[in-house]
């Protein structure tokens, strides 16, 4: 795997120190992709670009950008015209403001990147991280990216600063949009909610995204490997716990708790109040043990 190459540079501006910066993404993408193949001889099927109304194949150049403003009605962008907006956004990401990230619903993030420092912009770079890293603040901004402006928060990660494509308000669905939300008005009562309660509790654990894998990527990978051996046998279907059936909904929610209680039994894992416990008792006497940390100059 060779070294990653950065995909966009510019200027990272806040207040009037600008910091030269690359953009790196954050995410590798294992995705398990498939080519499309003729059933017949497993040649590849091609895409080619056709244009309907002269029933011929046209070359790449023959290709413009058109924005439909009716039915069979477009308005053809140039892409000198594209050249002319795109300089004055596409170099720069502002930063607008500073928040809190819990101000933030989670909706809003889509893709995240690493910010790099350019040439000569490492204590700049530095100091932001530093500040925002103290501070825990997330930073707002804009910035040109594939054609597209994009709404975007940087955030402090460990050395680095992270920045995080969202998508801007206009764009989420509002819940009053789905129906089946509103079509049958319920009534809750204390009982179910605070089992309910019980059992999202019986299942809190601190959050460690290495417990998780891609399990379908890795059988299905598991499964072409062995077609490439030969082997053309239909793959075993996963092994699940069976699903308890219950008559009602508070005999569901009970028979739940009881099923987290036996699968931690046999696993060995304390009640959730024991564990509790011990990651306070942890806490206080790493907190105890750890110095505070003094500000640095330079």
């Amino acid at each position: 795997m060779g070294m990653p190459r950065s995909m966009w540079k510019g200027t990272l501006a806040f207040g009037l120190v600008s910091v030269p910066v690359k953009l790196y993404t954050a995410v590798g993408d294992r995705s398990v992709r498939f080519h499309q193949l003729h059933a017949a001889d497993h040649s590849r099927v091609v895409q080619k670009r056709f244009c309907a109304a002269e029933d011929r194949e046209i070359s790449y150049e023959e290709i413009v950008k058109g924005f439909e403003i009716a039915p069979g009605r477009h308005v053809v962008i140039e892409p000198e015209e594209l050249a002319v907006l795109e300089p004055a956004f596409s170099s720069t990401i502002e930063i607008e403001q500073f928040v809190l990230m819990e101000e933030i619903d989670p909706i809003l993030f889509d893709r995240p990147y690493y910010l790099v420092p350019g040439r000569g912009g490492a204590k700049p770079y530095r100091l932001l991280l530093r500040a925002m890293h103290d501070t825990g603040k997330v930073a707002i901004g804009r910035v040109v990216l594939r054609s597209r402006q994009q709404l975007v928060a940087i955030r402090s990660r460990e050395d680095a600063l992270v920045m995080t494509t969202m998508n801007f308000g206009e764009e989420i669905v509002p819940t009053a949009e789905l129906e089946e939300l509103h079509e049958e008005r319920v009534e809750l009562s204390e009982s179910e909610i605070e089992i309910a309660e019980r059992l999202v509790d019986s299942i809190t654990r601190p959050f460690d995204v290495g417990d998780y894998r891609d399990t379908f990527g890795q059988a299905l990978l598991a499964l072409i490997e062995r077609k490439a051996g030969g082997e053309q046998a239909m793959p075993e279907p996963p092994a699940r716990e069976p699903q308890l059936q219950a008559p009602d909904l508070m005999s569901a929610l009970e028979a739940s708790i009881e099923q987290v209680r036996a699968r931690r039994a046999r696993d060995g894992v304390p009640p959730a109040a024991k564990r509790e416990k011990r990651r306070g008792a942890a806490r206080e006497g790493a907190a105890a043990k750890s110095p505070k940390k003094a500000r640095t100059r330079g």
